[in-house]
Parts: structure tokens; sequence; C-alpha cells
């Protein structure tokens, strides 16, 4: 089961365009958008521990966003 709610997902999609979506692309939306989260938090946690802290700081997101 997804953590993040679909209808989010489709709302962001149609902010940005999307007449409509359809369920399956919802779905895909979601769990492609979650790997991609789940990516950027290991890279962005790597950078917290290899600056010496276990806290996530936003600086830490925009290096992993960058280098992703």
């Amino acid at each position: 089961m997804a953590d993040l709610p679909i209808a989010a997902v489709v709302r962001i999609a149609k902010k940005n365009g999307a007449e409509r979506v359809g369920s399956d692309a919802a779905e895909a939306l979601v769990a492609k958008t979650e790997d991609y989260i789940a990516n950027l938090v290991k890279e962005a946690n790597r950078l917290a521990m290899h600056a010496g802290r276990k806290t996530i700081k936003e600086e830490d997101v925009d290096l992993a966003a960058k280098s992703a």
C-alpha cells in the first residue's frame, strides 16, 4: 500500500497541466514519486552522516537533489 495519497498526486498532476489522470497512471505516479523520495532521503542521509550529523538538513536535500 502506498504512503502518499493518490488524490494528492493527481491534484499535483492537474495543477501542472494534466486534464485527466487515469487510475493506472495515478498509481504509477505515486510509485515513482515514492521511489524518488526514498532515493533522495538515502542520499541526503549519507550527506548528513558525512558531515557528522544525524539530522538531515535542507542543504543535504538540496545537494542530494542536484546529484539525482
